[in-house]
């Protein structure tokens, strides 16, 4: 007998503790931990988005009766609200970052980065069952050890890379390298569930370069070794091509997007349209090469264009909560999400992301393309 399900199996995001990436230091004082990841931002935060977990030693701090936002013109928000911590509401609040820097003295990291200090075994030995996942270590002085109780728990402990604490370009370096074994894989996924009502057939299935539009981009795309689908509608009974029906109905673009990050929530999305026949290899190759993973998405905009072009896109991520969070206020716009949002752009000539949407534009691009 099958058993129940109450409710739907989903894809789930791949989170640690609070976040997608994040690396808890321990082994030392909250102070000098506090300042040495200030020291580490310093040196990298151009290079990523980051953020830091840790608790308050105020005693006298009571919870507001107020939510109070104080904004002010260069970006910066202070923020007094009631908030406790919840597992669910802060891994889509954390979710935005490229890495999580944890205060490990009182809060669980999935990674950790161990200070030695001979003054605080103690406090290790306390937490030894968090130590479960070390990238590297750091000496606090010259003669700061590894506890022997360590090397009973972890007997390969004293292989791993150690640092001096002064050392911060090596271990700026070093978590730079772990931030990239974090980036998300590249998946793509060409639109071809419009109804093509202007064009009067379906515009995934004209052939400009001797093939359906659609086979031509699929090929454009896996011969860059990406794993490539095709976003239809269900009734459009597509076979022998990997597909993703739309499960967000009548939505577009904006629903094809959401419905392949239901699927796949751990990848990029590449979006392009079958709509845009002059996109060739070395577009989709610039795309790549300047792609930003940091922001929400990196975006092909034409020189001439007041906005970029939301379906020749590498959607990230982190732009999954966002775009729900726009569809929640009744927005389908992907246009909407990139110009309001972080977004690298890439500027380009316009006569490459000309949309073919008639057939007299069909006619003019199909005799531009093969004269």
């Amino acid at each position: 007998m099958q058993k129940h399900r109450k409710h739907t199996k989903l894809s789930k995001r791949s989170f640690g503790n609070y976040a997608t990436n994040e690396i808890a230091i321990l082994g030392a004082k909250c102070t000098i931990i506090s300042n040495f990841i200030q020291n580490i931002i310093k040196n990298i935060e151009k290079k990523a988005k980051f953020a830091y977990l840790d608790a308050s030693h105020n005693k006298e701090i009571i919870a507001p009766k107020l939510d109070d936002f104080t904004f002010h013109s260069s970006g910066n928000l202070v923020k007094t609200s009631l908030t406790k911590m919840n597992r669910y509401n802060d891994k889509i609040l954390f979710s935005a970052y490229d890495l999580l820097f944890i205060n490990g003295n009182h809060y669980q990291g999935e990674q950790q980065i161990l200070i030695l200090d001979n003054e605080k075994e103690a406090s290790v030995l306390k937490r030894i069952d968090q130590l479960n996942n070390i990238q590297f270590i750091i000496k606090l002085n010259e003669d700061s050890k590894i506890f022997d109780f360590l090397v009973e728990k972890y007997p390969n402990i004293s292989n791993l890379k150690t640092y001096a604490i002064h050392e911060v370009d090596k271990i700026c370096q070093h978590i730079d390298n772990l931030m990239q074994q974090k980036i998300a894989p590249i998946k793509g996924l060409v639109l071809a569930g419009g109804k093509s009502l202007r064009m009067g057939t379906d515009k995934g299935l004209l052939e400009f370069h001797g093939k359906s539009q659609r086979n031509f981009t699929i090929e454009l795309l896996e011969n860059l070794n990406i794993k490539t689908f095709l976003s239809v509608r269900k009734e459009q009974n597509i076979k022998d091509i990997q597909i993703i029906e739309d499960v967000f109905l009548g939505l577009g673009p904006f629903g094809a997007i959401c419905s392949a990050f239901q699927q796949n929530p751990n990848t990029a999305w590449l979006v392009i349209a079958t709509d845009l026949p002059f996109v060739d290899e070395s577009i989709i190759q610039l795309l790549l090469q300047k792609r930003n993973p940091s922001k929400i998405a990196t975006a092909i905009q034409g020189n001439s264009k007041q906005f970029p072009e939301p379906l020749i896109t590498i959607w990230e991520p982190k732009s999954y909560p966002i775009l729900l969070n726009y569809l929640a206020q009744g927005i389908s716009c992907p246009r909407k999400v990139l110009i309001n949002n972080d977004v690298e752009i890439i500027k380009i000539e316009d006569n490459f992301i000309r949309n073919i949407n008639t057939p007299d534009e069909f006619e003019a691009a199909h005799k531009e393309i093969n004269d």
